[in-house]
């Protein structure tokens, strides 16, 4: 442990410090919800109907139902955000320095991780109270019990990035990956409308955005901010964050890299 944690604290001060650093990226975290909640939702109100499923107890503004996926939103743009970091960091050469530490390959990656879910919870507080100072209001002990589940989104959208950085080696090709997972998943998922919606256009696109590990998280995230547990989001979430850790992990070991270059 005396090896571990002072690791740890390393990692995740450099990671705090380099967010505060980068005010741009806080502003645009909070600006793509804002525009979503503020501006689109004004014209999907009267294109979208909502009934009352749970976890609601009765009819709810649109704006209302759309907190949850932007709160995933916010999640998911940081662990992108985080991982383009990563890329950065290998082509410059401190990346290399950090896994050439005498520590696991997986406690590195996941300090990594951590301190980017942390920097994403903070954004979606954040969010959270812009969203109460726009009169959209949830229950006061949903903001409670909302962190275990910001948190377990946040380490698998932030697994997920991990993974994808694994498997990139050049800066300019990352933006163009991104396009292809972040816009999929956020579209493909009950963030912006609810499955049963989505079923009356398309079995099949019902069908996608339930498999969507992104609408586990969503809806992981919309049941605990109205302190409840939704079970099976609970656990494709978890599911989806040891696959994706595990996916990193084998992307950034070192033996797989010295085996390709062989081949």
């Amino acid at each position: 442990m005396t090896r571990y944690l002072p690791a740890f604290r390393a990692i995740t001060t450099r990671e705090a410090l380099r967010f505060l650093h980068q005010r741009e990226r806080f502003l645009a975290a909070l600006v793509r919800p804002l525009v979503w909640l503020l501006v689109f939702a004004a014209g999907f109100r009267a294109a979208l109907g909502l009934s009352i499923t749970p976890p609601y107890q009765t009819y709810i503004t649109y704006e209302t139902y759309i907190v949850p996926g932007l709160c995933g939103m916010i999640l998911l743009f940081n662990g992108m955000q985080s991982s383009l970091s990563l890329v950065y960091d290998r082509e410059m050469g401190s990346m290399r320095l950090l896994l050439t530490a005498p520590l696991p390959r997986w406690f590195l990656l996941f300090s990594k991780l951590c301190a980017a879910t942390f920097i994403g919870v903070l954004q979606c507080y954040t969010f959270l109270a812009v969203a109460w100072a726009f009169d959209i209001t949830l229950p006061p002990l949903g903001y409670l019990t909302a962190l275990p589940a910001l948190i377990l989104a946040g380490l698998m959208l932030g697994a997920l990035g991990l993974a994808l950085s694994s498997f990139i080696k050049q800066l300019e090709n990352f933006a163009g990956v991104m396009n292809f997972v972040i816009f999929p998943m956020f579209f493909l998922s009950s963030a912006l409308y609810p499955l049963w919606k989505m079923a009356e256009s398309s079995e099949l696109l019902h069908d996608i955005c339930a498999a969507n590990p992104f609408t586990h998280a969503v809806e992981l995230i919309r049941f605990a901010l109205y302190v409840d547990i939704a079970p099976w989001p609970l656990l494709w979430t978890v599911l989806a964050t040891l696959v994706f850790m595990a996916l990193a992990i084998w992307g950034y070991d070192p033996a797989r890299g010295l085996v390709r270059r062989k081949g």
